[in-house]
């Protein structure tokens, strides 16, 4: 077991505290710092500018009516660029939460201070080349040192990671499949999709090959498929399960939870489920749209400055929805149908900036808390992976992101 999380100046460290996603991860663990250890937490902020973050630090005072925090959470000065200032910030941190993106260009020097300095590290990166790059190249030393690296613990990926995990433990049975479909919501909540999702989708489009290539050196064997296959569906086609039309979804989530079914089939021995992921879209009106949108898409993501058009844009706030499949106790799942089907739903406020930092902080406070309930060795994991023997799943439930059954199993 780890010993990072011991003898640290500080339980948790938000490096990239003033950016915009990180201004609200501040205000999130400050709202939560009585979940600590003992019910407390000491906790600091990093970041290139002091200036900046002293102005977070001193907005999220007023915000949440917390005038002791400008005394009580401290400032460190670390920058991406300069490998000893986060090498200082590491050996400070139980856990640096980093809010730095993108990951592909700006998260390498993070893992590498973390792993090198003690510190576990919790990210929110929606991009799967640089999740499974940083498996490639830190896992290994990782679980040497005793560190959990633990990637895309925000809207990407644990609403569909851990809502892969909590449909599998509603299933009284051997549940082998799963589609999930993802709605938009542009009600009084409003909001936009994560920043991270929408650069993820666009750097992945146009970085495919180089994550083929990745993959390729990761060497893993094929998953098993138990029970019946996934039937493979369209690039846009009509959903019965949510009535509308619906097309394959772009982000990180189907790569992070294919990891976690590895692990639990590899690792802990448990039958891996096969995962479809897909975004909802609306009738024919929004399926002509999102035509064009693509069109769009495919062309802008292969210049630099249509990327930064792109990252612009903006889109709306989630829930999703699991349809999964399996059989019943006792019948063999490598014989006939599925008898039993279930539906499970995860939701939430907006997506980028309120449930973000509500599952990351989560994320933080439960690995503090429930070490025992982790992996027997770091490494570099999924949340699914990392939490799915821990209270993670009811602790957001008590902070707005809610796990339900919709239809309990059934033939």
């Amino acid at each position: 077991m780890a010993t990072s999380s011991t003898n640290r100046v500080y339980q948790l460290v938000i490096f990239g505290a003033s950016g915009f996603t990180g201004q609200f991860v501040v205000e999130e663990v400050a709202r939560n710092s009585a979940e600590g250890p003992k019910g407390t937490l000491k906790w600091a902020l990093a970041g290139r500018n002091r200036q900046k973050l002293q102005e977070v630090l001193d907005q999220a005072a007023e915000n949440l009516g917390k005038p002791e925090l400008k005394s009580e959470v401290d400032i460190i000065i670390a920058d991406v660029g300069e490998p000893d200032s986060l090498a200082s910030m590491s050996k400070q941190a139980s856990i640096v939460l980093n809010c730095v993106g993108p990951y592909r260009f700006f998260g390498e020097p993070v893992v590498k201070a973390c792993v090198e300095n003690g510190a576990h590290c919790i990210d929110i990166s929606g991009e799967p080349q640089f999740l499974e790059g940083m498996q490639l190249n830190y896992n290994s030393q990782a679980a040497k040192n005793g560190v959990y690296v633990i990637g895309s613990c925000g809207f990407d990926s644990i609403p569909a990671d851990m809502g892969v995990v909590y449909t599998k433990d509603q299933f009284k049975g051997t549940l082998t499949a799963i589609e999930s479909f993802l709605s938009v919501n542009t009600g009084p909540e409003g909001g936009s999709i994560h920043d991270g999702t929408w650069q993820s989708a666009i750097y992945g489009f146009a970085d495919q090959d180089k994550l083929r290539s990745l993959r390729k050196k990761l060497g893993h064997k094929p998953l098993p498929v138990v029970g019946a296959k996934l039937k493979r569906r369209g690039a846009v086609f009509y959903s019965d399960e949510v009535k509308q039309y619906a097309v394959p979804f772009m982000g990180s989530d189907p790569s992070v939870v294919k990891r976690t079914q590895r692990y639990l089939c590899e690792e802990l021995k448990e039958s891996p489920v096969q995962y479809s992921a897909f975004a909802a879209v609306g009738g024919v009106c929004s399926v002509i749209k999102l035509m064009f949108a693509g069109m769009l898409f495919w062309l802008f993501v292969k210049t630099s400055f249509g990327r930064n058009l792109l990252i612009k844009m903006e889109g709306c706030s989630f829930s999703m929805t699991f349809f999964g499949q399996g059989y019943s106790q006792g019948q063999d799942p490598q014989q006939g149908k599925p008898n039993l089907k279930i539906c499970t739903q995860v939701k939430g406020p907006e997506a980028g900036y309120v449930a973000t930092p509500i599952v990351m902080v989560q994320a933080a406070i439960t690995l503090l808390n429930e070490s025992k309930s982790l992996p027997k060795e770091g490494g570099v994991y999924t949340p699914g992976a990392a939490f799915c023997k821990t209270s993670l799943i009811e602790r957001l439930n008590k902070h707005g992101v809610v796990f339900s059954v919709i239809s309990k199993p059934e033939a």
